[in-house]
């Protein structure tokens, strides 16, 4: 017999449980403790799950003799039995997953019902409405949930059932419509399963615990863990309450609410209840809700316990809580509170009000923002000034707006985003099997459902825009249309929604940038306060260093000169540079580009005045801004076959000879970066001399520019001390031409393996260090970014040989190691150098707290990225105090 203790009643748990009892167990147990009204039942911890999967999906010894205990002290202390004809006890089976993942496990409601029990309930109760109601959605998620009867084979016969009688809601069928409703239904489980419903309630308990654990592994749970990612070891609990109705009649319901607004954050309770219904009926969308407020008018007493249970628990939480609640003959029953999920707005919102109402402190604030859902406020919305033709109007369910081709099925969805191609997913609402072209869509339109159906709530938690409730559009799926009125908008079709307003257009329509409210920024000041790395942002124009600016960043942590080099009037005289017979001619060239290269520096160093900026010297191999040799290949081919004119061929012959000698096997691990600079000392000459004109110039202005000019891909030490020579030199050439006196530093990127290992070497030459982890990764790794990604990373990530795509997220054990191997050597010849990190890892927040970890000064982002990196870099401090430098 097993040592273990698998079975909690409620009163046996508390909410520091929630490892072992599931978020829902642990937050009945909570709310069982501190008085409120919650229906009695226990809970089957995560570790019988963990063991189900262990034994090869078999319930662990000795939990099954716990869960009869447990329900043995259910019928006694409710009087009611199993299978009593006469008064039976009626269960629902609920998952409770450790982390919320709304929608994507299994339930099953009014389980302990068969074709005697129903006969006793219908008597007992005086409703036999009400009762065969029960049975009916009983074998319904039954047959779906655990007998894998496909859910749309119950939807038809009710379908049909409701048209026979000209009725549009299922409350308005009668007992005997039920009946009927029932015998059908069993009928489809016979005929698809083979065997009769089953009767015995015991048997159909352990069933559906055994389907719960079972849904742990089910797609849609697997595809939402993988997307938030949650760890696949958590195993989820098994939650079995005594039921209490909401569809006894008109002094019954039930509902979801929110202690505050999920969508704006505005201190006002928020949400839906449904009269004479069950609790899969508000978030299923099978009738479109009442808001809360209105239940002050059918039920005032039940609303003000209400109200006072939503701040007591808010105050008790002190966070924001997501409700779930049934009336019975007027009594209220609380059957889930959690803390609510809610859009980055409301999140930022709520925070910071709660830290002014005295319920938190800043530390506290700034930890409950995910740094990742900033982005939903640092991007587009409608442009108010434009003219929209507004073809329909849903609930405002999840805010922001987007715009996409109609689409009608997720599968296609997922297929087309994949392609690149911006889609709108349109549908009678949605289920979690959808969560996979809900990632691939710009949005989600729905016609029924209210702002707690599954469509709203995962929306919210993705920042993707939603309307839902959209009666106005009907949807055929047969023929791939939405119709609103006689119009008719097929798929392919490109409409734009705005999450915010709820609103429906035709066409696509025109976007402007966010604006931050005064709660973010208050947010982000927080941040400031408590952060002890330093953000720059990634920035090669004016405009982008002046964005950088406007959201808080400290200087700019990389300026990739090439790109400088990429534009249209400007190629050709890189080209000349390029294919120069001799220093001549390249001379000329350089001379071209020089005040070109001034101009681009001194407006990024003006935009940035009195902050730091970190130019990086050309890195890329020059074939880059060559033209391609195949297409060349091509024209000279076309040219000799229509005896084209002899010059040009002649000119095109010899560039393809250029471009073929130019060409790499590996041009990643080949002739760039300061081996350019090396072979070619004149362009970074240019380059530098560029830098320093520009630098006189401000400084001559009265501005105040810190230029650090940075050497990349250095692998010695000889390397860094011959170009920092060459810079040194142009610099007092500069000074002495223009008379102006002017600072700067010299340091280099670390990008490969050899120079984190010869980092104390490599610093005497050194002011500082900015680690390339984008190329660090791939030398490291030996993976080339763009075949790794497009060919096998899935792989990888799929068998879960690697956590994480290193590329995303920073590799700790292996590029970090190099990392902490670089910054604890280097600082012991120069402990003030001044080092940071400038790749794609500089913007995600487990990279940012590693880089707070091994004491980095700074990190670097793109521009819109600068808010997350100023948020993340906060949490890193109060998450790891006392473990950084």
């Amino acid at each position: 017999m097993s040592s273990k203790k698998y079975v909690y009643t409620f009163s046996e748990g508390r909410a520091e449980m929630k490892g072992l009892l599931g978020g829902k167990g642990a937050n009945l147990a909570e709310m069982t403790n501190i008085g409120l009204p919650v229906p009695p039942g226990f809970t089957i911890t995560t570790e019988a799950c963990k063991e189900f999967y262990k034994a090869g999906r078999k319930f662990p010894e000795g939990m099954e003799s716990e869960v009869q205990e447990k329900v043995d002290w259910l019928e006694q202390i409710l009087d009611k039995k199993f299978g009593d004809p006469n008064g039976p006890l009626l269960v629902s089976v609920r998952s409770g997953a450790v982390i919320s993942m709304p929608g994507m496990m299994d339930t099953v409601l009014n389980l302990g019902l068969n074709d005697q029990t129903v006969i006793g309930l219908a008597a007992s109760s005086g409703n036999p409405r009400w009762a065969y109601d029960c049975y009916r959605r009983f074998i319904q998620m039954f047959g779906n949930v655990v007998l894998d009867v496909e859910h749309h084979r119950f939807e038809g016969v009710l379908e049909d059932q409701k048209h026979k009688r000209g009725v549009q809601y299922d409350n308005q069928l009668t007992a005997e419509d039920w009946q009927e409703v029932i015998d059908q239904y069993k009928a489809i489980v016979r005929r698809e399963t083979g065997k009769e419903f089953p009767q015995d309630p015991v048997q159909q308990l352990y069933q559906a615990i055994f389907a719960v654990f079972n849904s742990w592994e089910n797609d849609r749970a697997i595809v939402y863990r993988k997307i938030h990612k949650i760890s696949d070891d958590l195993g989820t609990a098994v939650n079995v309450q005594a039921m209490v109705f909401g569809n006894m009649g008109d002094d019954c319901g039930t509902g979801v609410a929110f202690t505050r607004n999920p969508s704006t954050g505005e201190s006002i309770l928020y949400g839906e209840y449904l009269t004479n219904a069950q609790g899969e009926d508000v978030v299923a969308g099978i009738r479109t809700p009442q808001p809360i407020a209105k239940l002050a008018e059918e039920m005032p007493d039940v609303y003000q316990q209400f109200t006072r249970t939503c701040t007591l628990l808010e105050n008790h939480y002190k966070d924001m809580q997501d409700i779930e609640f049934t009336i019975e003959r007027n009594k209220l029953w609380m059957l889930q509170t959690r803390n609510g999920k809610r859009t980055a707005q409301a999140s930022i919102r709520i925070a910071v009000e709660m830290v002014k109402e005295g319920l938190i402190d800043k530390e506290k604030a700034i930890g409950r923002i995910d740094p990742a859902q900033l982005d939903q406020l640092l991007h587009r919305r409608i442009d108010p000034g434009v003219k929209l033709d507004v073809i329909a109007k849903g609930l405002p369910a999840s805010p922001g707006s987007a715009f996409g081709a109609v689409v009608f099925s997720a599968d296609l969805a997922e297929k087309l985003g994949e392609q690149g191609q911006k889609v709108i997913l349109v549908g009678t609402e949605t289920t979690p099997d959808d969560i996979h072209g809900m990632v691939a869509a710009q949005g989600i339109l729905t016609s029924r459902g209210g702002m707690t159906s599954h469509a709203a709530v995962v929306a919210r938690g993705m920042g993707k825009p939603c309307v839902c409730g959209c009666e106005a559009i009907k949807i055929d799926y047969e023929n791939e249309q939405f119709l609103v009125g006689n119009q008719g908008i097929k798929a392919g079709e490109v409409i734009s929604i705005d999450g915010s307003t709820g609103q429906v257009m035709l066409g696509e329509v025109s976007m402007i940038e966010p604006e931050l409210s005064k709660e973010f920024l208050q947010l982000l000041e927080w941040a400031d306060e408590i952060r002890t790395l330093d953000v720059r942002a990634n920035a090669d124009t004016p405009e982008d260093a002046a964005r950088a600016r406007e959201f808080g960043a400290g200087g700019i942590g990389l300026t990739r000169t090439e790109h400088m080099f990429m534009a249209q009037d400007r190629l050709p005289i890189v080209q000349e540079m390029i294919l120069a017979a001799d220093l001549e001619e390249r001379a000329e060239a350089l001379a071209k580009l020089l005040p070109m290269q001034e101009e681009d520096f001194y407006g990024i160093l003006k935009a940035m005045e009195s902050l730091p900026v970190c130019i990086r010297l050309l890195d890329p191999p020059l074939h880059e801004f060559l033209p391609n040799a195949e297409e060349l290949s091509v024209e000279i081919a076309r040219l000799k076959l229509t005896n084209g004119d002899a010059g040009e061929l002649k000119a095109k012959e010899e560039l393809l000879r250029k471009v073929r000698s130019l060409s790499e096997f590996n041009p990643m691990l080949g002739h760039r970066g300061c081996r350019l600079g090396i072979t070619w000392p004149e362009v970074y000459a240019m380059q530098a001399r560029a830098v320093f004109q520009a630098t006189a110039r401000l400084v001559s202005e009265g501005y105040r520019v810190e230029p650090e000019v940075e050497i990349p891909l250095v692998i010695e030490v000889k390397e860094l001390a011959y170009l920092r020579q060459l810079v040194e030199q142009v610099a007092e050439e500069v000074k002495e031409a223009t008379g102006v006196d002017f600072h700067y530093t010299v340091g280099t990127m670390i990008e490969v393996p050899r120079a984190a290992l010869l980092a104390d070497e490599i610093a005497s030459q050194a002011e500082f260090f900015s680690f390339g982890t984008n190329d660090l990764t791939q030398t490291t790794l030996g993976f080339s970014r763009d075949d790794a990604e497009g060919k096998f990373m899935h792989h990888y990530l799929d068998k879960k040989i690697l956590a994480e795509n290193p590329f995303v997220v920073l590799d700790r054990k292996g590029v970090g190691k190099l990392m902490q191997w670089t910054v604890e050597n280097a600082r012991r010849v120069k402990p003030n150098l001044l080092i940071g990190i400038c790749g794609e890892h500089g913007g995600e927040p487990s990279s940012i707290e590693f880089c707070h970890l091994i004491g980095l000064d700074y990190v670097s982002c793109s521009p819109y990225r600068v808010p997350i990196a100023r948020l993340a870099a906060a949490q890193a401090a109060v998450n790891n105090k006392g473990q950084s430098k």
